[in-house]
């Protein structure tokens, strides 16, 4: 769906650091955006994730649902474990596959979705995981707390052993009073603020950090259609899907400028 109303400022609301590097991308292609992150990342890591790189070896693939699944699992390592040349690294989307290489994980290990998928998911990491033969192979899959078993049970179904470790969980951000000046400003010029939504349990933050929000006036960005469903569940009045990347987000910034422009002002 296409914006019909002229926007001036993109709410970046990727829990932090992402959300500053998300801004710093997005601004250096002259996207005008602002982190107001809806989601704090807390590390919250259960004995077992302590003790999976003892075994680490032993599997045959290790996923990592996010760059935050990467991030609190090589936090757990002690320097003299390296990561096992037998083991693969699955990634669900290029976030996640640039921390695994900043971790030191070798690129020819790492499994990822193709380049330009629907969207960057289990589903997408599943095409390029189900042609190979997982019958009795172990696979730890590293998460946060919740979180989805359609993976899993793909490759259960394949014959794998799966296992399940958490290590961080998702909260409510505590905002500065700035970053709530941001949103109240947003509420206030609803046609001037797209919200970039990348969580569904994001998007459910907004019923508590603004529960006097009305937001059939307002529009969001949603990098899944789950997303989507949820911020249109919220009441969202502009609702567009846009694939989770820095790039896909320049090209529809662009394409909603142009689209808002007068016509003797298009390209």
């Amino acid at each position: 769906m296409e914006m019909s109303t002229d926007p001036k400022q993109l709410l970046v609301t990727r829990p932090q650091p992402q959300a500053d590097a998300w801004v710093r991308e997005l601004r250096a292609h002259g996207v005008p955006a602002h982190a107001l992150p809806l989601l704090q990342i807390e590390a919250a890591a259960e004995p077992s994730a302590h003790a999976a790189w003892a075994s680490l070896a032993d599997h045959a693939l290790v996923v990592f649902v996010s760059p935050n699944a990467v991030q609190t699992f090589f936090a757990l390592r002690t320097a003299q474990v390296a990561w096992p040349a037998a083991t693969l690294a699955g990634s669900t989307g290029p976030g996640t596959t640039q921390a695994l290489r900043a971790a030191g994980v070798p690129p020819q290990q790492i499994v990822e979705p193709p380049r330009e998928p629907a969207q960057f998911d289990s589903e997408a990491l599943w095409q390029g995981l189900s042609g190979r033969r997982w019958t009795q192979k172990r696979v730890l899959v590293v998460r946060g707390d919740g979180g989805r078993e359609w993976l899993g049970e793909q490759l259960r179904d394949a014959g794998a052993q799966v296992e399940f470790v958490r290590t961080y969980r998702r909260v409510a951000p505590r905002w500065s009073a700035a970053q709530q000046a941001l949103a109240e400003q947003a509420l206030r010029e609803p046609q001037h603020s797209v919200w970039l939504l990348s969580s569904s349990q994001a998007s459910a933050h907004l019923r508590t950090l603004l529960p006097h929000a009305r937001w059939s006036s307002a529009q969001a960005w949603a990098t899944h259609e789950r997303i989507a469903e949820a911020a249109r569940a919220l009441g969202f009045g502009v609702v567009r899907i846009v694939a989770p990347t820095q790039q896909a987000v320049v090209d529809a910034w662009g394409r909603s400028i142009q689209f808002n422009a007068p016509p003797d002002q298009r390209p």
